[in-house]
């Protein structure tokens, strides 16, 4: 089965930190261009982070500059997103793409994690 599965959201306080995964089961991600997206309530869905196939093209949206990395294990086909000092802000429903051609970011979505709730609350 072909398949995103998100997860390591949860409920955070202001200032700390999570990791969301995204595992790719199926096929490989070394083809792929992982983008993560988040849609608060109310509001439209946000590009967050991408990162080309190679790793040469990373973007991060200005909001999470500095506090947010995108990686990826090519041995595990994982993508993840290191969120340092997380904000209120941040709260919102996450999830991962996985998009072509890979060579660029927020190309096409050939598939979507299910996603995970991130909470940043005190």
């Amino acid at each position: 089965q072909l398949r995103l599965v998100d997860s390591g959201g949860g409920l955070v306080q202001p200032g700390g930190s999570l990791r969301l995964s995204c595992a790719a089961s199926g096929f490989s991600l070394d083809f792929y261009a992982i983008g993560w997206f988040r849609q608060a309530p109310g509001k439209e869905r946000e590009e967050v982070s991408c990162s080309s196939s190679g790793g040469d093209n990373i973007n991060y949206a200005e909001s999470v500059k500095g506090r947010f990395t995108i990686s990826r294990d090519h041995a595990k086909n994982t993508a993840y997103l290191q969120m340092n000092d997380l904000k209120a802000e941040d709260t919102g429903f996450y999830y991962c793409a996985a998009m072509v051609p890979g060579y660029v970011c927020f190309g096409t979505a050939e598939y979507w994690g299910q996603g995970t709730q991130v909470t940043v609350s005190s």
